[in-house]
């Protein structure tokens, strides 16, 4: 039985590499599983400060993985090659990140992206709760359901917004600072 090939040739002359996105889903489907649940469990138990303090984190890691990913994206190939050649530290991990830019910036903005913002709706949905315990009108309830949502989106969209102008200003910087962290963690060599 023939393997189907992953990469598919299209009428321009492209290659398409289909194998990568269904990857991204079957990683997706099982982070918002695991993150899904951790909500359901620990956010719906927590109270209102707890759940602004974890709405909190959840903005941070988003602005910070959109950041990287727009980075990412828009850094220089060739500066990394330079940097690589010249033996600066980050720059080989760099290197790959931009060498596999579409898949760590699908990563980034997309899959965590995404959780951190499910997140944030489960967290937002236990300040509700909490700040209408004692509410029996409904269109109260919705009136703070409604603000606490906009509030979120707002801010996160806001911070966003920021960061998106330092990482495209900044991207090789952001990249090799990226590479640093991640050569002397996950791809540290073994002496």
């Amino acid at each position: 039985m023939k393997k189907k090939p992953s990469v598919v040739v299209s009428s321009t002359g492209t290659k398409t590499n289909y194998r990568w996105a269904f990857q991204t889903l079957i990683l997706s489907i099982c982070m918002s599983l695991l993150f899904g649940f951790f909500s359901q469990t620990i956010l719906s138990s927590m109270g209102a400060v707890m759940a602004i303090l974890g709405i909190s984190f959840f903005i941070f890691l988003s602005v910070i993985f959109d950041m990287m990913g727009i980075a990412v994206a828009s850094c220089d190939e060739e500066t990394f090659e330079k940097w690589v050649k010249e033996g600066k530290k980050g720059a080989g991990v760099g290197l790959r990140l931009a060498k596999n830019s579409e898949k760590v910036c699908s990563f980034c903005a997309d899959v965590v992206g995404d959780i951190c913002s499910t997140l944030c709706g489960a967290g937002g949905a236990c300040v509700v709760v909490a700040m209408t315990k004692h509410i029996e009108n409904a269109s109260t309830i919705m009136i703070i359901s409604i603000c606490v949502s906009a509030l979120i989106a707002g801010l996160t969209i806001f911070f966003k917004a920021l960061m998106k102008t330092r990482a495209l200003k900044n991207s090789d910087a952001i990249i090799l600072k990226i590479g640093k962290m991640l050569e002397s963690t996950l791809f540290r060599k073994k002496k």
